[in-house]
């Protein structure tokens, strides 16, 4: 039996069965004495780490994260483990890649390690088919789980996430007040947050009455960091398509689109503006600097790791908070 079941039959919050556990006097007399039925009918023997809080706590957050080489996971990492040991928090630390069998054996091994909870990093571990979400449900049955930019609804999963969605749709509506209406849009995921960053697209096209055409939505197959890649594979395009604006789900696919127009002869962004997301280091590496939406990436981190000490602290917490990202102006746009 698992601090997962008491709950539901006890018909409250996991949060709650920690604290009664804990010895919270936040809790009213009739809900304590109702958990603790529960729990001696059942001969219920409590882990002190699924209590998600500090007796004997390991002071261990596991982090998971799909490849650390990415800038994106790179800088979330970072910050993450920053904040975590401002609060004297130790982390472990693992790249999972993208298959799910991977993923949650990962994410078992780190549940059986007692670790107090742990933090995903990145949308890429949610999937559309339901069944194979459960590997997160089974380990927040046991701790708390954190996901970092994205967004699923369970009992003890606590996420805290840009609008990606409304975030696109401003930047796209930017380059649309230029006078720009033919406009790529430039992808290489199929993650949460990437399908989110397309709908704004979609969205900010529909709004002024301009037609969906799917070939102006490309999904590039390669690694986006292979930057001539993508350049090459916008030059397999130049003929059939005509734009004056590509919008790029992150900075490495803008870069690759800077690169295109340059070996083209394009002005930027005279030519073509190009506009990028995630504000990365990239950014501000190339020239003209990239304009680009800053999707708060310390922010989120900071939160997240704000919302993890106060779970393990017998808090209540939102289960989901929702950030607004910035278009950041630079010399890609007019």
């Amino acid at each position: 039996m698992t601090i997962y079941d008491v709950s539901e039959k006890a018909g409250v919050s996991i949060a709650t069965v920690s604290r009664v556990l804990n010895g919270s006097d936040n809790v009213s007399p009739q809900t304590r004495q109702k958990v603790l039925d529960v729990i001696e009918a059942y001969d219920y023997t409590p882990n002190v780490f699924a209590c998600g809080l500090g007796l004997n706590s390991m002071n261990t957050i596991g982090i998971l994260c799909a490849d650390a080489s990415d800038l994106y996971s790179a800088n979330a990492i970072y910050n993450i483990e920053q904040e975590l040991h401002k609060n004297n928090y130790t982390c472990i630390l693992c790249c999972t890649g993208y298959k799910l069998a991977d993923r949650q054996k990962y994410l078992n091994l780190l549940v059986n390690q007692k670790v107090d909870s742990v933090i995903l990093v990145g949308s890429t571990f949610i999937y559309d088919n339901e069944a194979e979400n459960e590997y997160i449900r089974e380990a927040a049955k046991e701790i708390p789980v954190l996901m970092l930019n994205a967004d699923y609804d369970c009992e003890n999963v606590y996420c805290g996430l840009c609008d990606d969605f409304k975030s696109t749709l401003q930047a796209t509506n930017f380059i649309l007040d230029k006078g720009i209406s033919d406009i790529l849009y430039l992808y290489n995921s199929k993650s949460y947050s990437a399908m989110r960053k397309l709908s704004g697209y979609q969205s900010a096209l529909v709004q002024r009455g301009l037609p969906l055409r799917m070939e102006y939505m490309q999904y590039f197959p390669g690694n986006h960091a292979d930057l001539t890649s993508v350049a090459d594979f916008l030059s397999e395009l130049d003929g059939t398509l005509r734009y004056g604006a590509v919008i790029a789900g992150d900075d490495n696919l803008a870069i690759g689109a800077m690169k295109f127009a340059q070996k083209k002869g394009l002005s930027i962004p005279r030519d073509l503006s190009i506009i990028g997301c995630n504000n990365s280091i990239l950014s501000r590496c190339c020239e003209p600097e990239l304009t680009t939406i800053d999707n708060c990436l310390e922010t989120l981190c900071h939160h997240i790791v704000k919302t993890l000490i106060g779970i393990l602290n017998n808090s209540e917490m939102p289960q989901k908070v929702i950030f607004s990202g910035e278009l950041i102006k630079r010399g890609t746009t007019l």
